[in-house]
């Protein structure tokens, strides 16, 4: 694996276990109606849904959770008020990275690797997560900043600006959202394939692991 001077990460599915933090989110709102679901039926109902809800033109990423979690609920069966859908966002915070997380980012920094985060996410929220790691990031782009939200291009090329020609790699676990657009702009990439998905058309990437500690052992 060639030698790069900074590894940018998506932030929530790959860093963060958004799935886990999904899940509890919606079975703790729904808890005190009497209402449970299975985790696979919350997952699949909001992968369904989030992604059709950012193509709809960009919004704050806490409007976006309340209108997934509006649209997620009545497909599961548990209508709420908006009032009540901002459950989402209200946890996001306490979300918490998967164990190789911290242990990988360390020794990404100890080899003199640079990082960056680009996520679709708001600054506040993003700032609350990032108490949850034990390193720094050089480069942030958020969907608030760029008014976009990926697959669209707008957090790539502006990472590309801020890093210049440094030899950059991107990770994350979206073959949708991070290694298409990626491969159309030929940006070398690395897909964390946590959920062991199949690739979509155009999703072939350069490089592909399991979980970061498979990313950091090629680089290190």
């Amino acid at each position: 694996m060639p030698r790069y001077d900074i590894v940018t990460f998506d932030c929530y599915g790959t860093l963060i276990d958004w799935e886990s933090g999904i899940a509890v989110a919606f079975l703790d709102a729904a808890a005190p109606d009497g209402v449970t679901f299975t985790r696979q039926d919350i997952l699949r109902a909001y992968a369904d849904v989030e992604h059709r809800v950012q193509a709809e033109g960009y919004r704050t990423y806490r409007e976006i959770l309340r209108d997934t979690a509006t649209r997620v609920a009545k497909a599961l069966d548990w209508p709420i008020t908006p009032e009540r859908a901002g459950f989402l966002a209200d946890t996001l915070p306490s979300w918490q990275p998967f164990p190789d997380t911290n242990p990988a980012l360390e020794r990404l920094v100890a080899a003199g690797c640079r990082l960056g985060i680009l996520s679709n996410i708001d600054d506040d929220l993003l700032a609350e997560t990032r108490k949850h790691f034990t390193v720094d990031f050089d480069i942030v782009v958020t969907a608030q900043q760029v008014r976009s939200y990926k697959p669209g291009r707008a957090h790539f090329l502006t990472a590309r600006e801020l890093i210049g020609p440094s030899r950059w790699l991107h990770a994350a676990e979206s073959n949708f959202h991070d290694i298409v657009p990626t491969n159309a702009l030929g940006i070398d990439n690395a897909w964390i394939n946590r959920q062991r998905q199949p690739e979509l058309p155009g999703g072939t990437p350069k490089f592909k692991f399991d979980d970061l500690t498979g990313l950091a052992n090629a680089i290190v």
